[in-house]
């Protein structure tokens, strides 16, 4: 899901079927955008890419478990969870209601991010994220977002759903009063402890299946909690480009690339 190519008519049909596959397109969207049998759909950096699946289950939970007790801690049922996976697999339209098990469908979450290729954020910079546990607060900040931008725009367009869905169910961790004094109960996962739930699963040393995997001593385990409990509490300033690297980045590509300024002022 990593792919980025201009425009998906630069794909051979085998490709475009793959992508189809992993969500970051469907066949009745791609049917919408065809201008004289030419597949124009855009797949840079400038479209978000989202798999489908993260998409539908983030809108579920927040239209329908703010208010689930315990969730992402309390068990699913096996059998409905693969089914709802098999479902995604096959490129299948799949719609989540109200009748849709959000303990089901908060389980296919932590699953399918578990269950990456690569991991959310890329093996090759476990490391480097790890690094930015115990740093002071305005050095980690601007530690983190520094490699925040290295990431893959299929990756760092998901991460920034992921932390923006994370921060909106942690704001509901706590019982409150709705406006006729009832009492509104809270689903009682704060930040730290959605990191602890996700962290193992967007921070990943090892391949799943590889050996070792999942075994990870406490310093790093209590690492990588801190760093997406980071990410989550500030993802809104680490994904915020300042106004001074924007310039310079419009400047470059003025030089390199006028197509794309070109392309962004269109769009405007």
């Amino acid at each position: 899901g990593a792919m980025s190519v201009d425009s998906i008519s630069d794909l051979s049909d085998n490709t475009s079927k793959l992508l189809e596959a992993l969500q970051l397109s469907h066949p009745h969207e791609l049917d919408l955008r065809r201008s004289r049998g030419k597949k124009t759909l855009s797949l840079n950096p400038i479209t978000c890419q989202v798999p489908r699946i993260v998409d539908r289950c983030c809108q579920h939970i927040e239209t329908h478990g703010l208010q689930t007790v315990g969730i992402f801690r309390v068990g699913s049922s096996k059998k409905r969870v693969q089914q709802l996976r098999e479902e995604f697999d096959q490129g299948l339209d799949v719609f989540l209601d109200e009748h849709q098990s959000v303990h089901d469908v908060a389980a296919l979450l932590k699953e399918f991010l578990r269950d990456m290729p690569d991991s959310l954020i890329p093996r090759e910079l476990y490391e480097a994220f790890l690094s930015t546990a115990y740093m002071e607060r305005p050095a980690q900040l601007a530690t983190l977002q520094l490699l925040l931008f290295l990431l893959p725009p299929c990756h760092s367009d998901t991460l920034h759903r992921l932390l923006r869905f994370l921060g909106e169910v942690a704001r509901h961790a706590e019982s409150s009063r709705g406006p006729e004094g009832q009492e509104i109960p809270g689903n009682k996962m704060t930040v730290s402890n959605l990191a602890t739930v996700f962290a193992p699963n967007i921070l990943q040393k090892e391949k799943p299946g590889e050996k070792d995997c999942g075994v990870m001593n406490i310093e790093d385990s209590s690492a990588v909690i801190l760093v997406l409990q980071r990410l989550i509490e500030h993802h809104q300033a680490l994904f915020m480009v300042s106004p001074e690297m924007q310039q310079d980045i419009l400047s470059r590509l003025f030089q390199t690339d006028p197509d794309v300024i070109d392309y962004l002022l269109r769009r405007k």
